[in-house]
């Protein structure tokens, strides 16, 4: 059974920094591409940020672009989103996501396999 499993949200202040990690299997990461997603109270899911399976196109949303970066460990089959210059509109509960396909492709109807997510309030 595929699982992805978010880690690390939590309460930061405006401004702060908060590490996200999604746990995946080495299947999951040789051959499907791994989106991050958001969904903030109210609002639709949305994308954040979309890897290539070999990690080495990332796209992000315009709203964290210079802001959030993905990054990824092998040895540990864990893809990580570093978020910096954290808002208030960053609080949202966030998802890893895969879809099969090696290209940094990631639509939000589309996913293949989802983690459960992990919430992040940005607040002071």
């Amino acid at each position: 059974q595929v699982q992805l499993v978010e880690s690390g949200g939590g309460l930061v202040q405006p401004g702060g920094s908060l590490r996200l990690s999604c746990a995946a299997s080495r299947f999951i990461l040789d051959y499907y591409a791994i989106g991050w997603f958001r969904q903030a109270p109210g609002k639709e899911r949305e994308g954040v940020s979309c890897s290539s399976s070999s990690g080495d196109r990332t796209t992000y949303a315009d709203s964290v672009k210079g802001r959030f970066t993905t990054s990824r460990d092998n040895a540990k089959n864990t893809v990580y989103l570093q978020m910096n210059s954290l808002k208030p509109e960053d609080t949202a509960v966030y998802y890893c996501a895969a879809v099969r396909g090696a290209d940094n492709w990631c639509p939000l109807h589309a996913m293949d396999y989802w983690g459960r997510g992990t919430l992040v309030t940005v607040s002071s």
